[in-house]
């Protein structure tokens, strides 16, 4: 039944809302409030005040871990140190050391992303928590992992990311977080001295920490313990994979959403460890200590530079270059995330998601719309950027041709994009993780906005302002408008039904089956949402 329409909608929402209903809040009140006695919260180091907007309780920047330089770089996260009085947590805490120069250009991709940076340092363990209220209601929680793959990102690094419609709108807590990076959050030391044993883990274990937080603070902010949903996008969704799959989140972790991204299998620590030695041989100081005490911008160059180095004699290099989640057998296991279906993580629920057009490289080359056939081609024979070998010209023409008509993409752009997308490496995660009992649910992002002459297509993030009420305040990806605002209702409606049962049916979908590896049941979503069983199996076969 491959491709076969199992059930369909369309977009009959309800006509002539008042700017109430439409916003959400009444917008002839006072929006903002904050004060000495407005949002204050009691968390187990101390208390913090925020604000109230648009009837949504706020705090930023909370501490949720001590600061990680010095002697507490490449080790586990340690707590905060408790403070006296009410600390204050209006603004959003400090990135974790990445690069950001560039991010900031006057081009296209500045205004379609619109970054939002701001100071960069290694005191970066915050998170950031929206709220309808702080009573005793236990609201279903829902944790936000940015993307970035490993190295790059924040808790808002993009206007979509933001949690105060969804919290107000869905009656659930949402919290965001910052935690370490690249070399900072995976540089694996274990091979020089056990005293390192966490190094190459140190980022997860930063989630981990943010998670027991969570667990131990979130009924103060109105929210349940018992009921946490991670979701994230892009390195993001490997992260849910990893926080599912993690030793240490037993009972922390109660269903998973990854859109874009995924992963089942943590780097091998042979390689890591080799790694490490070579960085710190690299560095001639003789000590991680010394390493330690370097400012976190000489060791991140010099870390770089090493794996580039490293690299060149080393050819099996993992796909993150060696900062990346480490198989230790300790936080995770050395072979198959979820190779024990007795494993704790068998009563995790999770949902998948990619996008029709991940890498569409026409939003900004106005020439390749309109490719031939011949160019995109040419295009499918080079290696992809998530490890595909290079492929002979008739490889690629095999390719081209079994995802030819595939959801209806025959335009020569359109057949490319769905061809170089990656839903062949989520549904290798889905049918891992399918190994235990816990449903799985799966969706395919179709949508295509009205921006740049129709070249927008359904990109990579396109979809994390729909799942978030966000179609309105993310305009530069959407538009705006009615139209992805339905869009958004369906999808968003869907993630609350997931949340608080595990199973994402709502009134505003169609029926959506469980994923089985058999059968391939996904959830299209388009201005028309509908069922299809896996319509691009043959063609991902195509291109193995």
């Amino acid at each position: 039944m491959a491709g076969a329409v199992l059930a369909s909608c369309s977009n009959g929402q309800k006509q002539g809302l008042s700017a109430e209903e439409y916003l959400g809040y009444n917008p002839d009140e006072q929006q903002l409030q904050i004060g000495d006695e407005i949002a204050i919260a009691n968390t187990q180091y101390g208390q913090v005040k925020g604000f109230v907007m648009h009837g949504v309780y706020t705090w930023l920047g909370i501490p949720y871990g001590a600061p990680t330089s010095g002697e507490n770089r490449f080790m586990a996260p340690k707590a905060p140190q408790p403070w006296e009085g009410v600390l204050p947590t209006v603004f959003y805490g400090d990135s974790a050391p990445q690069i950001t120069e560039g991010k900031y250009g006057n081009n296209y991709g500045t205004f379609s992303d619109h970054w939002n940076y701001y100071d960069v340092s290694e005191d970066c363990l915050k998170l950031n928590v929206w709220t309808p209220a702080t009573d005793k209601q236990k609201r279903p929680v829902l944790v936000w992992l940015h993307g970035g793959g490993y190295t790059n990102g924040n808790g808002i690094e993009q206007d979509g990311y933001h949690g105060e419609t969804l919290a107000r709108e869905g009656n659930i807590v949402f919290v965001s977080i910052n935690h370490r990076l690249g070399p900072m959050g995976y540089t694996d030391f274990s091979g020089v001295d056990e005293k390192y044993a966490d190094s190459g883990n140190a980022g997860m274990l930063d989630i981990n920490l943010a998670l027991q937080w969570i667990h131990n603070n979130i009924e103060n902010f109105g929210g349940d313990p018992g009921n946490v949903t991670v979701m994230g996008q892009s390195g993001g969704g490997a992260k849910v994979c990893n926080m599912v799959a993690m030793a240490d989140n037993k009972g922390l972790v109660h269903k998973g959403v990854a859109l874009s991204g995924n992963s089942y299998q943590a780097a091998d620590q042979s390689y890591t460890q080799e790694l490490g030695k070579f960085i710190l041989q690299e560095s001639g100081l003789g000590s991680v200590e010394k390493l330690q005490q370097m400012p976190w911008r000489e060791y991140y160059d010099l870390a770089n530079a090493c794996v580039k180095k490293f690299a060149e004699t080393h050819p099996a290099a993992p796909m993150r270059g060696g900062f990346s989640p480490v198989a230790d057998g300790v936080h995770f296991p050395k072979d198959n995330f979820y190779a024990d279906p007795e494993g704790w993580q068998k009563d995790v629920p999770m949902m998948f998601c990619t996008t029709t057009a991940e890498w569409g490289p026409s939003r900004y080359v106005p020439e390749l719309e309109d490719m031939p056939k011949e160019k995109a081609i040419e295009m499918l024979q080079q290696p992809s950027r998530f490890g595909g070998g290079a492929k002979t010209p008739e490889q690629a023409a095999a390719v081209y041709a079994a995802y030819e008509g595939v959801l209806g993409k025959t335009k020569p752009i359109d057949v490319y994009n769905l061809a170089s997308a990656t839903r062949d490496m989520v549904i290798a995660s889905a049918n891992a993780k399918k190994v235990q009992a816990a449903p799985i649910y799966m969706a395919l992002f179709d949508y295509q906005p009205n921006l740049f002459n129709g070249r927008m297509k359904a990109f990579h993030c396109a979809d994390i302002c729909y799942w978030f009420k966000n179609t309105d305040r993310m305009v530069t990806h959407t538009g705006g408008g009615k139209e992805p605002r339905e869009l958004s209702d369906k999808m968003s409606a869907a993630l609350l039904s997931f949340m608080k049962t595990g199973n994402p049916n709502n009134d505003l979908l169609p029926e959506w089956p469980e994923y089985t590896p058999e059968e391939g049941a996904v959830m299209v979503l388009n201005t028309k949402c509908e069922v299809l069983n896996d319509p691009d199996r043959a063609a991902r076969a195509a291109g193995k």
